[in-house]
This record gives C-alpha cells, structure tokens and sequence, in this order.
C-alpha cells in the first residue's frame, strides 16, 4: 500500500497545476519541459508571491489563510469538491459555506423524484425555494409549475397563501417549526443577505412571521410526521424525511412518505384526478 505522501497540500497543488493546459490561458510559449503551468503562473493568476506559493507546494511557510486559499482555487479553477478539499489539507477544515442561487435539477435527480411517487418529493435551496418536485407533490401540496419562480418559496407560501395555512393541522405550531428550521439551515449555508432580504419582506406582510422571527427560536428538522387536511381526499398523514443532495450542499430534497397504504391509494387516486383535468382542459375548446 503506497505511504501517504509527507506534503498532501503540496501533492495536490502541483498535482492540479500540472493537469491545466496552458493553451487554454494563452499561455502557450512554445514547447515546455512539464506539462501544465509553472507555478509562477499560478501565483499570477491568484494574486499571490510566487515565492509563497511555492513555499505552499514545497510543505515551507506555515498555514495558508482561507483568503490565499480562496484565491489559489480561483487561479487553479477548481470545482467546488476540489476547492473544500484543498481547504481540510490547508486549515483542517472545509471551506465557509458560499450560498448559491438554484434554478433547477438535473434531469438525473428529476428522475429520482418522480420514480418515488406516489410519495410526494421535492428539492428545496437553503433559502426554502422550491426548485424541483414529482407529479405527486404538485397534487397532494402545491402545483409549484402555476406559480412564477419566486413565489415557489416555502415560508412565503406558510404565511401569504391561505390554501396551505388551511391545509395545516395546526398552522402555528408547524409555522413555528418551519422558521426555526429555516433559521438554521439558511445561516448554515451562508444565505445571509437572501436571508436578510425575505425575512424583511415576510415580517412586514406577515405579523405572525415577525414575532416568530423575533423569538430567535432554532431546530432541526431533518425529519417528522405531517398531518395535511386535503380539500379532495381530506386528512392525510406522512412521515417526512429530508436529505442533502451530494454536490450540492445547497439543496435538500424532502420526501413525504403517506403512512398508510390506504393514504399511498389516495394520493393515487388525487394523481390519477388531476391528470384527468389536465386532459379536459387540453381538449376543451378556446
């Protein structure tokens, strides 16, 4: 088994410089004894000495700050797993959390989703935008598609849509878990200016939203039971689970599990009904 080697930053570095092309950065310069860039030329596209980034390479010069590091991964254009791996052999630690916006899944994780119906399935961006979901949730909980992008966000649906306060059991309690959940998990993500500016918005529309905002409550809620009252099929109950998507440290995808086979059959039968309408309003004349 081969020994680990006595500089892994290093290791990585070089090993990452040596795979960019320098064509690709006008770079060319005719025929060059190694392959990749040199490590001047990384230190220029970083911003930093060379003579410090060769330190780096070399295992010399103590710990690089996060800002070096930052920097580095820009020069060096690494992916985002590429990036939080070179912070854990720099500082012991992954990166702190970037938040980015999502405007969709890939078709392979939309996939995943709709082959768990009749289980009702979404995927949720740190600030609670609902940004993919299964033919199941657009029946059971909300038709997200009628909807423009930005009103697919989960809180201010909570507080601004009287159909999905009225399908809550008990709305305070569950409005009360879901912003303490949120709290937590956008300020985990680095969310805080999106955080700032719906939290804002919510807390001048919505009383309720204010105060719980203002009890500074926080939780976890990676999963529980949902108890729904459906204006077609009446009380359901479900067991919710929620889960990181890999890559995307952004996004969660919730899946809402009915109970009883007899509530799986209901969800079937809502499906089974909205396809049914979707069809008639296709044929109906203009």
């Amino acid at each position: 088994m081969p020994a680990e080697p006595a500089n892994p930053l290093g290791t990585f570095l070089r090993d990452r410089r040596t795979r960019l092309d320098p064509a690709a950065f006008g770079l060319g310069g005719g025929r060059r004894r190694t392959p990749g860039l040199r490590r001047e030329e990384v230190a220029q596209r970083a911003n930093i000495s060379p003579t410090w980034y060769t330190w780096l390479e070399q295992g010399r010069g103590g710990a690089p700050s996060a800002d070096v590091l930052n920097r580095i991964a820009a020069g060096l254009m690494l992916t985002e797993p590429e990036r939080e791996h070179l912070f854990i052999l720099g500082l012991g630690r992954p990166p702190e959390a970037r938040y980015r916006g999502a405007e969709g899944v890939t078709p392979r994780l939309q996939r995943v989703l709709d082959a768990l119906s009749p289980s009702p399935a979404l995927v949720k961006t740190a600030i609670w935008d609902v940004v993919a979901w299964n033919e199941a949730a657009a029946a059971l909980l909300t038709d997200y598609a009628r909807l423009p992008p930005d009103r697919r966000n989960i809180l201010r649906m909570m507080f601004s849509d009287a159909r999905v306060q009225a399908a809550q059991e008990d709305w305070l309690n569950v409005a009360r878990s879901v912003v303490a959940s949120f709290r937590a998990e956008a300020m985990r993500a680095g969310a805080g200016a999106e955080i700032a500016q719906l939290v804002d918005e919510l807390s001048h529309t919505s009383p309720h939203f204010a105060a719980l905002w203002r009890a500074n409550d926080v939780v976890g809620h990676a999963e529980g039971v949902k108890r729904l009252r459906h204006p077609e099929i009446g009380p359901i109950e479900l067991e919710f689970s929620i889960f990181a998507v890999d890559g995307r440290p952004d996004l969660g995808m919730i899946v809402y599990n009915p109970i009883s086979s007899e509530g799986a059959d209901r969800i079937r039968s809502l499906m089974a009904a909205r396809s049914e309408r979707r069809r008639a309003e296709l044929h109906s004349p203009a």
